[in-house]
């Protein structure tokens, strides 16, 4: 397995075992001095002044533009630069769904959805007087074939995650897209969890609509990008007015710029999409099969080890899985669990990773979970053992017999 933790400066610095990149991803190098570069070097604001330091901020912004677009297979008029995943959901939600659906029309989710891919809907559904449709796992974790049937005439809005946050379940992207299409839904698509771990192009899986942020896939934080077929952001209103996205002003109206501008009203966060351009390339220096060899022998090393704890109970999907696992140790808040563990250094997440009706479906308040990088390591699952073997000592009596739930 080879070290890549050499390209990440912060495990130089910090003696820690990182394993929530799932929440963020720490930064490689080359990125960090992107971040650099351009406030030392190119530090102006885009699309607004002739001279050259400006033409140049403008460049960087263009070409970074264009590395995204060629990254997931779309055109560059259809990148739309926003600051996270969230937002461009919302973006959709606003100036989409808001704008095309009506009363009686359905939305179809999966029960796996993050906040920022349900909420939003909710909104829309209550403005409009749509009814939202969830589609339900198996016993196995996974999305059954029967539940695609919720998917009907009435379906207008098909929204769902690429790669469940919580289970590391991959989703069968092109089944759902093809039923949605043969209906004539749109198909919106949280691809945020899969962007550093697999690769994902817009054309091939004909997705509407998909977004994600920047700062999951080893770029800033502080930008995400959204994709929308040409025609259909052609056809949409502007979510935010004011600054870069218009075309003319006169003091009772305003026309506004062509795609993808009209979208990204005021100055956008040059240096970060710039540093996600980086991000882009040395994802695609390494390889996304060098990266699913490395995450999948990472992945059954720390299920193996894992099972082996009979204090411990895996939710974890029984095919399809990558990159995440969620687990809980019986008579232990997954609070304690992350404290305890952080004495360790082992930093993980607990909570209900912003997926609460998943969490009630498996009947879950909360679970632990650790997910990878890249830059992680077999090293880094055995110091998590040995720091859920210190948590299970000092909860010994608590801990004896499996909690309710899946193994």
């Amino acid at each position: 397995m080879k070290n890549y933790k050499k390209d990440f400066p912060i495990f130089s610095q910090k003696n820690i075992t990182y394993l929530d990149s799932s929440a963020t991803s720490q930064k490689p190098q080359c990125v960090i001095n992107a971040l650099s570069c351009f406030y030392e070097m190119s530090n102006a604001n885009p699309h607004r002044g002739v001279y050259a330091l400006s033409a140049d901020a403008t460049e960087i912004m263009s070409n970074a533009r264009k590395k995204v677009a060629k990254f997931i297979g779309a055109e560059e008029e259809e990148i739309v630069f926003t600051k996270n995943a969230t937002e461009s959901a919302n973006l959709v939600a606003y100036s989409y769904a808001l704008n095309t659906l009506k009363k009686g029309d359905e939305i179809v989710l999966s029960i796996m959805e993050h906040h920022s891919n349900l909420v939003p809907w909710q909104m829309v559904a209550k403005k409009r007087g749509c009814k939202l449709v969830y589609m339900y796992l198996d016993k196995n974790l996974t999305l059954p074939q029967k539940e695609l049937e919720k998917i009907t005439q009435n379906t207008k809005l098909v929204c769902i995650t690429a790669l469940s946050n919580v289970l590391g379940y991959e989703v069968n992207l092109s089944r759902i897209v093809k039923k949605a299409h043969l209906v004539g839904a749109k198909v919106v698509c949280d691809s945020t969890q899969i962007m550093a771990h697999k690769p994902f192009n817009v054309k091939s899986l004909d997705v509407d609509f998909t977004f994600f942020s920047g700062h999951k896939m080893y770029g800033p934080l502080g930008v995400g990008v959204l994709f929308g077929k040409r025609d259909l952001l052609d056809k949409m209103e502007p979510f935010l007015f004011g600054g870069d996205m218009i075309e003319y002003v006169d003091e009772n109206s305003a026309t506004f710029a062509s795609l993808p501008h009209k979208f990204e009203g005021g100055t956008q966060s040059v240096a970060e999409i710039y540093a996600l351009g980086v991000a882009v390339d040395y994802l695609q220096k390494i390889g996304f099969d060098k990266i699913a060899l490395h995450e999948k022998e990472l992945y059954d090393y720390a299920i193996d080890k894992l099972k082996a704890l009979d204090f411990v109970s895996l939710y974890v999907p029984k095919k399809d899985a990558s990159a995440v696992i969620s687990f809980n140790i019986q008579g232990v808040h997954p609070h304690d669990v992350s404290s305890i563990l952080d004495e360790s250094g082992v930093c993980i997440r607990s909570g209900n990773h912003c997926a609460q009706p998943l969490h009630a479906y498996l009947g879950l308040d909360a679970t632990c979970r650790v997910s990878f990088g890249i830059y992680n390591d077999k090293k880094d699952i055995d110091n998590l053992i040995l720091a859920l073997n210190k948590v299970q000592k000092i909860f010994g009596k608590y801990t004896k017999g499996k909690e309710n739930g899946r193994k």
